[in-house]
């Protein structure tokens, strides 16, 4: 192989490929990520044999001669990085690379890129969904965050993915608190998920979001038992799916007819959040959000540290109302949408989670802390 290639084009695509690629292994091969020029452009490849990655690269690349190599994950990318040319020339010679630029030169010991796993491929002639690329990401930021992937439950370590006609979900959830987010694709071939099985590691899906880019219009998602496989325009991404059976996660949704709803908007929320945050810790979380006479006050208290109080108008005259809250969880709600975006904050008694929704079909809720007597 003996390509010539833009050097940012280049290292933009590896970093994310190699990403995949384990720090550390007993099958050292996997510390590698292939490299094949064919035709007019570039195949990167990386896996662990749990989240696998085949990204190609089409831009700033001159292939010279085709064939693949193995191209060492920690050295290449140090190159990479501290390489400053505009092209960067590779060759593989007998059993070394050889990476080149203006000023510098380079040799590395190679593998043999037969020994390295083949990355599933997204059978075109499958059922699938295809998702709007916006939604997709939306789906995935507003979810992802929710999981929690040291839980000794299994399946709380992944985003649930229900695929069902034009309706697509996306759940995450920790036990303390737990985002949706839905909106619709289109299934072709009467592609579906079935049960509550398909929980895709919080990992493999978060790499599944950087992949994506703008110029994509649309994502294609294919379910199958063990296993998930994404493609876009540039790659395909293949995941195991996280053993175990989801919580049935619409028990948890509050339904209610006695609930207040409160319209809000994220910027002013946030920032008196932040405020309230300013004397609490890591061991002293919990803020007390009293909704009532068209105010909402936020007070902390930490032994050592301080109290806090901050008050906002809000549309309520409702009865008091007292929640404590973990203030990380509402900031993360905050963190996801844009400042000006407005929501309903619900809430029923004290007791009762709190639910936060906007009106593109997203819902977060909060379980309560218990508060001091």
């Amino acid at each position: 192989m003996k390509i010539n290639c833009d050097r940012e084009k280049l290292a933009s695509a590896f970093q994310l490929a190699a990403s995949v690629a384990p720090a550390r292994s007993p099958k050292e091969i996997l510390q590698n990520v292939r490299m094949t020029a064919t035709g007019k452009s570039v195949m990167l490849s990386a896996t662990d044999m749990e989240v696998g990655i085949r990204l190609e690269i089409t831009e700033g690349i001159e292939i010279e001669a085709e064939g693949s190599v193995l191209m060492p994950v920690q050295r290449t990318m140090a190159i990479l990085r501290e390489t400053t040319d505009e092209m960067i020339h590779i060759e593989s010679i007998d059993t070394l690379i050889q990476v080149k630029t203006s000023r510098s030169k380079f040799r590395l010991p190679a593998a043999n890129p037969d020994e390295f796993p083949q990355i599933a491929k997204f059978d075109e002639d499958s059922a699938y969904h295809e998702i709007p690329t916006r939604l997709f990401r939306e789906m995935v930021r507003r979810t992802v965050f929710a999981t929690d992937a040291d839980s000794s439950r299994y399946a709380l370590g992944g985003v649930l993915l229900e695929l069902d006609g034009e309706s697509v979900i996306a759940v995450g959830t920790d036990g303390r608190r737990l985002a949706r987010m839905e909106g619709k694709g289109v299934s072709i071939g009467d592609h579906k998920t079935s049960g509550m099985t398909t929980i895709v590691p919080t990992r493999a899906i978060s790499l599944m979001e950087r992949a994506v880019v703008d110029s994509d219009e649309t994502v294609r998602l294919t379910a199958r038992s063990n296993d998930l496989l994404l493609r876009t325009s540039r790659c395909v991404i293949y995941s195991r799916l996280v053993e175990g059976r989801y919580p049935n996660w619409r028990q948890v949704f509050p339904k209610r007819d006695n609930a207040s709803q409160i319209d809000m908007s994220v910027g002013p929320l946030f920032a008196a959040l932040r405020q309230a945050a300013i004397v609490t810790d890591h061991d002293t979380r919990g803020i007390e959000f009293t909704f009532g006479n068209g105010t909402l006050k936020l007070e902390a208290n930490t032994a050592q540290i301080g109290e806090s109080s901050v008050e906002m108008p809000i549309a309520y005259d409702g009865d008091e109302v007292v929640l404590k809250m973990d203030h990380r969880f509402v900031a993360d709600f905050c963190k996801v949408l844009d400042n000006d975006a407005s929501f309903i904050f619900e809430i029923e008694s004290s007791t009762a989670p709190a639910l936060l929704s906007t009106a593109d079909g997203y819902g977060y809720v909060i379980m309560p802390m218990a508060r001091d007597r």
